[in-house]
Parts: C-alpha cells; structure tokens; sequence
C-alpha cells in the first residue's frame, strides 16, 4: 500500500521531503480455533512535503487505497484502515 501512496503521490508531483515517505503497518492476529487468522491491519504513513502539496498530499491519500492491488485483495477478508501523519517541510 505504501507503494501504491507513492506512486500516487509521484504521479501528482508532490515534493517528498529527505525523511521520504514511511509506512508503519501493525496487524491484530487471533486465534480462530487452532489456526492464528489475520483480523486487522492498520497502515500509518508518515510523510514530509512542502505546505503548497497539502491538496495534492490530501486527494491522492483520499484514492490510493482503491487503486491499491493489495488493499483490493485483501478487503473482502480483512480489515484494513490507514493514517496519515503528513508534516509540512520547513
């Protein structure tokens, strides 16, 4: 998915800053039975850009988990939910 957010944000030109764009993931596992089954995953994206991106940090934040091909794999199975903690570069 962090891929997909860059490729997003690269098509839009949006200027990363040196720290680049991260991608924390954290999953809940429980056990179902005797078999350990992935219930959530929650996706935190930390990014830099100057203040004059926020829009185009805003709209492709907005679309890029629906043109995400692990997002749409996994959807229907999972729950999936993201963050962004998006800073502006001084």
């Amino acid at each position: 998915m962090t891929g997909t957010f860059g490729g997003t944000l690269e098509a839009r030109k949006v200027r990363i800053g040196l720290d680049g764009l991260v991608g924390d993931a954290r999953g809940e596992v429980v056990l179902d039975g005797s078999v350990l089954v992935i219930k959530r995953i929650h996706v935190t994206y930390r990014l830099v850009t100057p203040s004059e991106d926020r829009d185009k940090v805003e709209r492709a934040y907005a679309l890029h988990a629906e043109n995400c091909p692990v997002y749409r794999s996994l959807i229907a199975a999972i729950a999936i939910t993201t963050e962004l903690d998006w800073h502006v570069q001084e």
